[in-house]
């Protein structure tokens, strides 16, 4: 899994399908990417959505996951793969799952227990990942105390109305934040580590100097919402701590 750079294969021989589970009768439909050419059990990647849904950001780097030999799930956290018509819809829909923590949890365990039934995953070695909202979701899912390997946030907010309790977090954490994000302020930040250091968690944070909201998406700008710029210096060093971090904690 060396050299898993974010350039992308031109012929891509992923398996691509749309992996359907349910959580209080509502139906999800995520993006399961997977190398049909390995054979044996993969580490599995939940990676979560920004406010707009499901949309080709979060289903490319599926992709680029699955080309890097994991088995990647592409979650929808909204119902549907809906997508936002808008920002201020997007917007309206994470917020209330955030302030909903216990609902937010509830269904990205779901996308979890949906992906530890996928034959290729290696029960043992999965991690969640995801970018803005969904690096918040993938921050909740590691205070809930799930038995995930690893969890990463790619400019998520570090905020929370449910702070983690002392030894209760499993999952190793790194965030990775621009330093000139107006969302994730720096005192978001040393709030976030506050909270990890009284729950003796095991954490790490990268802070990439001149990179702002959304720094991974080359098409941030177009949503018209100050603050969002993709910074392809941060994007791509951020890929790479990812992938040592990966390397880490699934032991390849």
């Amino acid at each position: 899994m060396s050299g898993c750079t974010l350039k992308y294969s031109q012929m891509s021989k992923m398996k691509c399908e749309t992996l359907a589970y349910s959580h209080a009768g509502i139906t999800f439909r995520g993006h399961l990417a997977q190398d049909p050419a390995r054979t044996s059990r993969l580490p599995g990647v939940l990676i979560v959505h920004e406010a707009w849904g499901l949309g080709e950001h979060a289903k490319q780097r599926a992709e680029k996951l699955a080309e890097c030999g994991y088995v990647a799930l592409a979650v929808d956290m909204f119902g549907e793969a809906r997508q936002a018509s808008s920002s201020d819809e997007g917007l309206s829909w994470t917020r209330a799952l955030r302030a909903d923590v216990p609902l937010l949890r509830a269904r990205i365990y779901a996308a979890y227990q949906a992906l530890l039934g996928c034959p290729q995953v290696d029960p043992a070695r999965v991690a969640a990942m995801g970018y803005c909202f969904g690096g918040t979701t993938s921050i909740e899912i590691a205070r809930s105390g799930a038995p995930l390997a690893g969890v990463v946030s790619f400019h998520g907010s570090l905020a929370t109305t449910h702070p983690a309790e002392p030894d209760v977090v499993k999952a190793k954490i790194l965030v990775c934040t621009g330093a000139d994000d107006p969302f994730v302020p720096a005192a978001q930040v040393q709030g976030f580590i506050d909270e990890m250091t009284r729950a003796r968690a095991d954490f790490q944070v990268i802070i990439y100097g001149g990179a702002k909201h959304s720094f991974t998406n080359p098409r941030a700008a177009e949503r018209g919402v100050p603050g969002l710029e993709y910074n392809k210096s941060a994007d791509e060093r951020a890929w790479t701590a990812m992938h040592e971090f990966f390397r880490e904690i699934f032991g390849i």
